[in-house]
């Protein structure tokens, strides 16, 4: 598990975040996290298969993280911990050209053999939190 200390330096450092399993749902959790990390500040990315091409909350959807044009900081993950170990593998690969440094998997969402990959290819993996609930609960902003 991450430390506040971690925690705190990644939300404090990060500026690009790509959401992967962003949902157009205003219901689902992912909408609400994707809302409030572009009403702090944050540069995001939502990724979503199904919604590739269209627009969620004023951001271009992609189909998948190898579509994001630009780096990403972070990679905020909603899916389930089964899955999350091919999200964590994609951004393995694309983790030098997009300058990847940081995989963050959402509450309920633990993969340990993706994220010790993913510590050993030099990455932060913050596993089973939620970044709108950590950056009220740290005091940031």
């Amino acid at each position: 598990m991450s430390d506040d200390r971690t925690i705190r330096e990644l939300l404090e450092s990060a500026r690009t975040i790509a959401v992967i399993g962003a949902s157009s749902n205003p219901a689902r959790p992912s909408y609400g996290v994707t809302e409030f990390l572009i009403r702090r500040g944050y540069a995001v990315h939502p990724v979503n298969p199904g919604h590739a091409g269209r627009t969620l909350l004023g951001r271009t959807v992609y189909a998948r993280l190898a579509d994001v044009p630009a780096p990403v900081d972070m990679v905020d993950v909603f899916r389930n911990s089964e899955a999350a170990g091919g999200v964590i593998d994609e951004a393995l690969g694309l983790a030098a050209a997009k300058a990847i440094r940081a995989i963050w998997l959402q509450l309920g969402v633990v993969n340990e053999a993706a994220a010790a990959r993913a510590r050993t290819a030099g990455l932060i993996v913050v596993m089973d939190r939620c970044p709108k609930i950590e950056y009220a609960r740290l005091h940031l902003g």
